[in-house]
């Protein structure tokens, strides 16, 4: 590692109600990748965020390549060098690839933008990342893998200096992963500074060389990596021991009844003749790398994609679901892998959002009874432990994990009896899954099932009792928790059925 080139020192940023930082101390040397750690809420983007521009802080100092500096926006952080990749996508759906990637720098031929040249520059880009990408694909065509990646592209397009990593590999499959290492690496040879924010320990023990935690808005710590342990990391994080055991054996009770039973269901190129069973109390994990066709079948269950042929069944009746109304009347409900399209309004409350599948409950005459509407969004954000100063809060203002209990709280609102959980801790620190997990277990135990869609396959191996794989649009096996291994999983998600 080299000198210096990014130090951070007493940063202190509040909110209305919340005091985000707390005289933060943080610094980035040429030629090293940082690790940023802290649960949901202890501030990490927030951080970033006042590093490059999009936030101002309220007080302390940052210097930048020996000068103080005060970036006033993204853009200005951009032009000096400090690129952000953000957790949460920050796409133009209808534009292409390459559009995205160049806007408010485009090629121009005269005074026309010059398309040819954006998509010749960012199938460069794409060439170095070793990834298939079309950059005249329209962006909104993209699965949210391929749109992270695109977003990566888009900073690497930087002559940047700083590069920070806020959840890069989120949405991303192993392989994925491993070509995004590899060109970190490359940067980290070139002698940039990388902050790496990730709540994938072992991500963090492969790519990094110090890990700086904190908590609470606070600053905590700092270790070098190869010196220090996962289970070092996690107290840090969180105060407290977390096991992450795989489970061994199922725990549906023997006898229990199917509550859906999905039969030759199809639904495009992704969705082929997919058949399956889940029983009531059963976690029913879905596992398969990216593309496998995992989300699509959710979809055209759940009704938000037209399904071509094949039957459902709830409660041993067949339905007949061709819109998510039909689903949700049906007792169905999904929270889907990408929660700001799908699944909550940003610029409304918790206790809006809390309520959203169930409203007519709350609705007396032309009025929306906003005391009984607090009374129940209070008490899932108790039971979930949502970060925040109260429900009348924003949901744009929380954490991306906290948002993610809000969906959660959503559909035990709705007081759904089969619930479809896509990527359900997707983003989401080491302690918030903790929570998450003991709720979807007391939940099964309450009589509910679930479907986990995950590509964390230690997430598959812990929280499943039954496991469905899928490759390529198809089923291509099911495994009882008990005769699993991730062998046997990752066999079945390379193994194409003709």
């Amino acid at each position: 590692m080299g000198e210096v080139i990014l130090s951070m020192k007493g940063v202190d940023k509040s909110f209305p109600g919340v005091h985000a930082l707390d005289n933060v101390d943080f610094e980035v040397r040429r030629g090293e990748v940082h690790a940023l750690m802290g649960e949901n809420g202890a501030g990490k983007s927030t951080l970033m965020k006042v590093l490059t521009g999009i936030y101002t802080k309220d007080s302390g100092t940052i210097t930048y390549e020996g000068k103080e500096v005060e970036f006033k926006n993204a853009r200005e952080a951009q032009d000096a060098g400090v690129v952000i990749v953000h957790q949460e996508l920050n796409m133009l759906g209808h534009l292409t690839v390459a559009q995205n990637i160049f806007i408010g720098r485009e090629f121009k031929k005269g005074i026309k933008i010059d398309d040819r040249k954006m998509n010749e520059e960012a199938k460069k880009l794409f060439q170095r990342l070793n990834i298939d990408i079309n950059p005249k694909e329209i962006m909104s065509n993209l699965t949210v893998g391929k749109q992270q990646m695109c977003e990566i592209a888009k900073a690497i397009s930087h002559e940047a200096k700083v590069i920070v990593f806020d959840e890069p590999s989120a949405a991303l499959t192993e392989s994925e992963i491993q070509e995004l290492f590899k060109i970190i690496r490359d940067l980290r040879e070139q002698n940039l500074g990388i902050v790496y924010i990730s709540h994938r320990m072992d991500e963090i023990k492969v790519i990094t060389d110090r890990v700086t935690v904190m908590r609470d808005g606070g600053y905590v710590g700092t270790l070098i990596t190869k010196d220090c342990t996962k289970e070092d990391i996690i107290n840090m994080m969180v105060g407290r021991v977390i096991y992450e055991d795989p489970k061994t054996q199922s725990q549906v009770p023997e006898g229990a009844p199917v509550v859906l039973k999905v039969e030759h269901l199809n639904a495009g190129k992704m969705v082929q003749d997919v058949s399956f069973e889940l029983r009531k109390g059963e976690i029913l994990g879905f596992s398969g790398l990216m593309g496998a066709g995992r989300t699509e079948t959710a979809r055209a269950i759940f009704g938000a994609d037209p399904k071509e042929s094949g039957d459902i069944y709830i409660n041993g009746q067949k339905v007949e679901i061709n819109s998510p109304k039909d689903a949700v009347e049906h007792g169905i409900g999904y929270l889907s892998e990408d929660r700001k399209r799908f699944g909550i309004v940003v610029q409304k409350t918790i206790a809006e959002n809390t309520t959203l599948a169930c409203l007519q409950d709350y609705v007396s005459g032309l009025f929306i009874n906003e005391k009984e509407e607090n009374k129940v969004a209070q008490k899932f954000v108790d039971s979930l432990a949502t970060k925040t100063p109260g429900v009348d809060e924003l949901v744009v203002n929380l954490s991306g994990g906290n948002q993610q209990k809000v969906v959660i709280a959503k559909w035990l609102c709705r007081n759904s009896d089969i619930l479809i959980f896509d990527e359900p801790t997707r983003g989401i620190d080491v302690g918030a899954k903790n929570e998450i997990y003991k709720l979807m277990n007391r939940l099964t135990e309450e009589g509910k099932a679930i479907i986990m869609i995950s590509s964390e396959m230690t997430e598959i191996l812990r929280m499943s009792d039954r496991i469905i794989v899928m490759c390529e649009g198809k089923k291509t096996g099911e495994l009882d928790i008990a005769e699993v291994s991730q062998e046997k999983i990752m066999n079945l998600a390379t193994r194409e059925i003709n």
